[in-house]
């Protein structure tokens, strides 16, 4: 049978995911939760500890500190992915045949689905990148647009799928990146020219000429990405 505290977690939770409880409100009293669960000071304690372990509220100190609600965040499920594929042993490998199969589909979809809105957003997305003079920044732009694609697909769940492996993935690119030369420099221009072309397919609705070209870019960075045996799980690169 589930702890009393168990209990009250379950039910705040359930009020936060709903909405009944909005970002930034305040979770009431501790008085007024003990009476409403009829629960001692500590369990309730418990409760909220659990909550907040889950990112779902935050506690803040001083004379207007609480509980104050915090909804569910992609960045918090993403943390959590990325110990649970170290604890695994997972490969760099593994993650990018798993980024390969969300963006593959999302990017088809979007090219038959895009609206005038998503050509904008993709062409700012774009523009972003090609003003970047920082390797790092630019790195990070790159890895922003790929999640954009998916996102602009529609797929909540798949969105959210991407967002866990985004972070592992700039991670792995980050770490690996070689020192800057005029190489890795038409490699930067390389990039964004795909991307402004796989932009120009989906503004075409050619759904396989987008697919074919990202298909093509990803091995090309599967080929950066796996080509450093130093880094080749998950662990490995966030020891």
């Amino acid at each position: 049978m589930p702890k009393a505290a168990e209990l009250v977690a379950v039910d705040l939770r359930r009020r936060i995911i709903r909405g009944e409880l909005a970002e930034g409100d305040a979770l009431p009293s501790e008085t007024e939760l003990m009476a409403q669960f009829g629960v001692s000071r500590p369990t309730l304690r418990e409760a909220i500890r659990v909550l907040e372990s889950e990112s779902l509220i935050t506690i803040r100190r001083g004379a207007r500190g609480g509980a104050r609600v915090q909804p569910p965040r992609g960045a918090a499920a993403a943390r959590y992915a990325a110990f649970t594929l170290e604890y695994r042993g997972v490969t760099l490998r593994d993650v990018h045949d798993a980024r390969a199969a969300l963006e593959i589909p999302s990017v088809r979809k979007l090219a038959r689905d895009r609206t005038t809105d998503d050509l904008t957003l993709l062409t700012e997305a774009l523009d972003r990148e090609a003003a970047s003079g920082d390797a790092e920044e630019s790195i990070k732009l790159h890895g922003d647009f790929h999640l954009l694609l998916v996102r602009l697909a529609g797929n909540q769940t798949l969105t959210l799928f991407t967002e866990m492996l985004h972070d592992i993935v700039q991670a792995a690119n980050i770490s690996l990146q070689p020192v800057p030369s005029e190489a890795v420099e038409r490699a930067r221009r390389s990039t964004i020219k795909t991307h402004r072309r796989v932009v120009d397919y989906i503004q075409a609705r050619d759904e396989r000429g987008t697919e074919d070209l990202w298909r093509l870019h990803l091995a090309e960075a599967e080929g950066h990405l796996l080509g450093d045996d130093v880094v080749s799980t998950v662990s490995d690169l966030l020891r």
